[in-house]
């Protein structure tokens, strides 16, 4: 009788406390407590250079919002679904012109399965990145350009002026709808876009 009582709360420990949803609960919990430090540090670390500090007065001016037919902003930057999201997404309709944000030189053209087709623009310290552009990245003549099919095209290396139309906005990529992800750097370090968009139209007014 013993043994048999002592067989069956050991079934029953076994059932209440090893489920498998159980235990996928349990690691994802973990794995959210462990990461959640990891995701602020590199918000602070992100949001360390204040825009405020690089740029002011009249010199936002010079600046462009990056693009036409604007509809929404879709993701915020920071922590997104358990990893960082880098940038801020702009939807607007495919097809729709993407302006470059300031004067600079395209430094990468490229296409891969995350960001799709894309985009560098180098102006200074600063670098602005162009994700899910509608288009192909070619090869001709020893160098590599972006083209969006109707005759667009910036070649890597090229210098494109403040408010050029240097894209369209496509859904290459990971993406669920069109839009533009639009992502920020100032001396290596990723800045939050919405603030410097704060930042321009405080100095536009």
């Amino acid at each position: 009788m013993k043994k048999n009582l002592q067989n069956f709360t050991g079934s029953l420990t076994v059932k209440r406390f090893f489920r498998p949803r159980q235990i996928l609960l349990l690691v994802l919990s973990i794995a959210i407590v462990a990461i959640g430090p990891y995701l602020q540090q590199q918000l602070v670390k992100a949001q360390s250079v204040l825009p405020s500090e690089i740029a002011t007065g009249n010199l936002w001016r010079e600046a462009s919002f990056p693009v036409e037919n604007f509809e929404a902003y879709t993701s915020p930057f920071g922590p997104r679904g358990g990893d960082f999201h880098y940038g801020l997404d702009l939807a607007a309709p495919e097809g729709s012109y993407i302006r470059n944000w300031w004067g600079g030189q395209v430094v990468e053209v490229w296409e891969d399965g995350r960001c799709g087709t894309g985009a560098i623009v180098r102006s200074g310290d600063w670098e602005h990145i162009y994700c899910h552009l509608r288009g192909r990245v070619q090869k001709a003549n020893g160098g590599r350009y972006y083209t969006d099919g109707e005759g667009l095209q910036i070649w890597q290396g090229q210098v494109v002026p403040a408010g050029a139309r240097i894209a369209r906005v496509g859904m290459t990529g990971r993406t669920t709808g069109p839009h533009l992800h639009w992502g920020l750097k100032y001396g290596g370090r990723w800045v939050d876009p919405a603030l410097v968009l704060r930042e321009m139209y405080s100095h536009q007014s």
